[in-house]
C-alpha cells in the first residue's frame, strides 16, 4: 500500500471510486457526479488552503482517497475541519481507510487544527463503527437533511479532537 498526495492523473480513478457510491448508496447524499474539472479544482483549492488530498494505491491502482476542508466557511471555524474518506468496494476492510484517516488527521493536526468532523448517513452502520473505532464520537443528529432515492436521510455528525 502506498499513500501519497493526489495528482490530476488520479482523477479517473477518483471518478471510478465515487460512481457506484453516488449511484447506489447514501454514503454521499449527492446524486450528481463531479466532472474531471471539478475534481481538479477541489484538489487545487485544498492545497492552496493548506489542506491535503491523499490517495491510496494498491498494486499500482488508486483504490481510495481522503481529504479535508474547513467545516464551515467562516473564520470562527478555521480550526474545525470536515473529512471525506472513500475506499473502492474491492479494497474495503484492508486497512486503507484507517491509514488514509491517520494521514488526514496527522496533516490537520500539524497545521494546528483542533477538531475533525465526519458527516455520515445515519443508516450507514459500517461507517459509524469505523469512525467509533478511530476515536470519533457522535456529536449530533440532523433529521431529514439529505434527500436521495426519493426519501429523506438523517445525518450523523461525528467528531474527534485532534
Amino acid at each position: 500500500m502506498l499513500l501519497r498526495p493526489a495528482t490530476t492523473q488520479d482523477i479517473p480513478a477518483l471518478i471510478a471510486i465515487m460512481a457506484p457510491v453516488i449511484a447506489t448508496s447514501a454514503a454521499s447524499f449527492s446524486d450528481v457526479e463531479r466532472s474531471a474539472e471539478d475534481w481538479a479544482t477541489m484538489i487545487e483549492h485544498r492545497r492552496r488552503d493548506g489542506r491535503e488530498f491523499f490517495v491510496a494505491e494498491q498494486d499500482g491502482a488508486v483504490v481510495g482517497y481522503a481529504t479535508y476542508d474547513q467545516f464551515r466557511n467562516n473564520s470562527g471555524y478555521r480550526h474545525t475541519m470536515e473529512h471525506s474518506v472513500y475506499i473502492s468496494e474491492d479494497a474495503q476492510g484492508t486497512g486503507l481507510g484507517r491509514a488514509l484517516m491517520k494521514a488526514v488527521e496527522d496533516h490537520a493536526r500539524a497545521a494546528g487544527h483542533h477538531s475533525m468532523f465526519g458527516g455520515i448517513d445515519a443508516e450507514n452502520a459500517a461507517s459509524i463503527a469505523f469512525h467509533v473505532a478511530l476515536g470519533y464520537e457522535i456529536a449530533g443528529r440532523l433529521p431529514q437533511v439529505g434527500r436521495k432515492f426519493e426519501r429523506w436521510h438523517d445525518l450523523i455528525l461525528m467528531q474527534k479532537f485532534l
